[in-house]
C-alpha cells in the first residue's frame, strides 16, 4: 500500500475549489480533514478548532472558506457584505491563531485572496510586488484577508503562502456554471463592451498551485493565481462560444449587470485588471492550461 503523506486541514473544503483540491490531495495519498459548520466523518467544526486546536499530525493548513460574493440570489446589503467579510477574515484569523498556539506546527499554511486587491485599469500591469492600497470594499477585504493570515516573525517553523486568485474556471461551479446554459443556447455574449481584462485560472491549475505551495520547501509570500495568458472578457466569450460551437453576439449591457448585482459588486465583472503571474512562474510552477482555448476545450468536454 502507498504510504500516506500526512494530513492537510482545509477550511472551506466542501466548496468549488475545496472539492477539487480534496480529490487532488487524496490522489497524492494525503489524508484530508475538512473544517465546516457541521460535524461528520473526516470533518471538524470551527468550534472544535477553537476548542481543541490543530489536529496532531497536520502537515499543512489551507483556508478556502468564504461566502460566494456573486450569488445573484443575495442582495448586496450591509448584512450580506458583513457575511462576505466575516466568512473570510474570521475563519482565517481562527486558523492563524490555532497555528500560533499549537506545539506541533504544520509545515505550510496556504490561504486564498483575490485579484480584487488590484485596482481596475486598462493600462497598469500588476505583478505580485505591486504596492497595495485601499480603494473600495474588495481591496479593503483582500488586504484585511491577507493580514489576518500573517504569522508573527517568531513563528519560523511554518511557511505562509497567499494565492491571489483570479476567476476560477471549472465545469461544476463558479462563472462557467452560470454561463453554460445561455452560451449553449446561443444567447451568450460579452459583458458591456467586453474590453475589460479578465484575470482567470483553470480549476485544475489553482488546485495544483495550492498543492505546489504545500510541497515546495522554502516558498513563502504572495503568488498571483492567474493563467499567464492575459485576456479580455470578449476574448473569453469568443473562446468559450467557439468551444461550444455556438455564436456569442448578444452583449449583456453593463446597466443590467449593475441592476442584478448592484454597481459596487458588479465591478468584479464589468471592470478588470491586467494581472501577471510573474513570481508564480519564477518559482517554477507549470500550468496545465496556460491559454484560454485549451481551458475552454476542457470545460465543454462531457
Amino acid at each position: 500500500m502507498p504510504v500516506g503523506r500526512g494530513t492537510v486541514l482545509i477550511g472551506g473544503g466542501t466548496g468549488f475549489i475545496g472539492t477539487h483540491l480534496c480529490k487532488l490531495l487524496q490522489s497524492k495519498n494525503y489524508d484530508v480533514k475538512i473544517i465546516s459548520r457541521m460535524p461528520g466523518a473526516k470533518h471538524m467544526t470551527w468550534h472544535d478548532l477553537e476548542k481543541y486546536g490543530i489536529p496532531s499530525g497536520t502537515q499543512a493548513v489551507v483556508n478556502l472558506a468564504g461566502q460566494n460574493v456573486l450569488d445573484p440570489m443575495k442582495r448586496w446589503t450591509a448584512g450580506f457584505k458583513q457575511n462576505v467579510w466575516n466568512s473570510r477574515i474570521r475563519t482565517t484569523m481562527s486558523l492563524t491563531e490555532a497555528i500560533i498556539n499549537t506545539r506541533e506546527r504544520p509545515k505550510a499554511y496556504v490561504t486564498i485572496s483575490g485579484v480584487g486587491i488590484y485596482k481596475p485599469s486598462t493600462s497598469v500591469e500588476y505583478s505580485e510586488d505591486h504596492q497595495q492600497e485601499e480603494f473600495d470594499f474588495f481591496s479593503k477585504l483582500c488586504i484585511a484577508w491577507e493580514n489576518s493570515a500573517k504569522l508573527p516573525e517568531n513563528v519560523l517553523d511554518c511557511r505562509q503562502v497567499t494565492i491571489r486568485s483570479g476567476v476560477v474556471l471549472g465545469k461544476n461551479g463558479g462563472m462557467i456554471k452560470q454561463l453554460y446554459i445561455p452560451f449553449y443556447l446561443g444567447v451568450g455574449g460579452p459583458i458591456g463592451n467586453g474590453e475589460q481584462y479578465l484575470p482567470w485560472i483553470h480549476i485544475d491549475d489553482i488546485s495544483r498551485l495550492i498543492l505546489f505551495a504545500i510541497e515546495t520547501d522554502g516558498l513563502k509570500g504572495k503568488l498571483n493565481g492567474v493563467a499567464p495568458q492575459v485576456i479580455t472578457n470578449k476574448e473569453f466569450t469568443n473562446s468559450f462560444a467557439s468551444a461550444l460551437w455556438r455564436p456569442a453576439v448578444i452583449p449583456l449591457p453593463k446597466s443590467i449587470v449593475n441592476f442584478i448585482f448592484s454597481e459596487e459588486r458588479a465591478k468584479m465583472i464589468t471592470e478588470g485588471q491586467k494581472v501577471i503571474p510573474k513570481r508564480t512562474q519564477a518559482v517554477g510552477f507549470n500550468y496545465v492550461f496556460p491559454d484560454i482555448n485549451s481551458a475552454c476545450e476542457e470545460l465543454v468536454q462531457s
